[in-house]
C-alpha cells in the first residue's frame, strides 16, 4: 500500500476552503484553524521530509491553541466603547423618569416610553404618576415613586 503523501500547498488549499467556510458561516472560528492549516503549509514547505503523523498533530496542536488564544483575548481585552448600552435598550432607561401610561396595580402596570410600552414593577402608584427606572430584570423595568414637589 503507498503511503498518501501531503505536500504543503495541500495545506494551503486546505486552509482556503476553511477560510470560504468562514466566510459563509462568520463565526470568527474557523479563522484560526485556517491560519493553523497556512502555519502547517508554511512549515512543510521549509521542511519537506515531515511525516503526516507529525503534520496532522502540528495542525491539531496549532488549532486548538488558536482557538483557546483568541477565546481568552476575546473575553479579558475587550475594547471600550463610547456607547456601551447601544444594544441593551432597557438598560438605557436606567435613571430615567417617566410617567405612568397604566396605574401600578398588584406591583405591575406600564409606562410608555417613545413608541413602545414596557410593563413596570414597583409600589402601587396611581395614573400619570412620575417614576424613575431603577433596575432591569429581564423584560421588567424595576421603579419607584418620584416625589412631585
Amino acid at each position: 500500500m503507498t503511503e498518501l503523501e501531503i505536500i504543503f500547498w495541500h495545506w494551503w488549499i486546505f486552509a482556503i476552503v476553511i477560510l470560504t467556510m468562514e466566510l459563509l458561516a462568520p463565526a470568527f472560528f474557523f479563522i484560526w484553524i485556517a491560519l493553523s492549516g497556512f502555519i502547517v503549509g508554511a512549515v512543510l514547505f521549509i521542511f519537506p521530509s515531515i511525516n503526516l503523523e507529525a503534520q496532522l498533530f502540528l495542525f491539531a496542536l496549532l488549532s486548538i491553541a488558536s482557538i483557546f488564544l483568541w477565546r481568552y483575548f476575546r473575553i479579558n481585552y475587550q475594547p471600550e466603547s463610547d456607547q456601551p448600552l447601544l444594544n441593551k435598550r432597557s438598560a438605557q432607561f436606567i435613571g430615567r423618569i417617566f410617567p405612568l401610561y397604566e396605574a401600578i396595580e398588584n406591583r405591575r402596570g406600564k409606562i410608555k416610553v417613545d413608541d413602545s410600552i414596557w410593563t413596570v414593577q414597583g409600589q402601587d402608584s396611581p395614573l400619570e404618576s412620575k417614576v424613575e427606572v431603577i433596575a432591569v430584570k429581564g423584560m421588567i423595568l424595576k421603579v419607584k415613586l418620584v416625589d412631585e414637589d
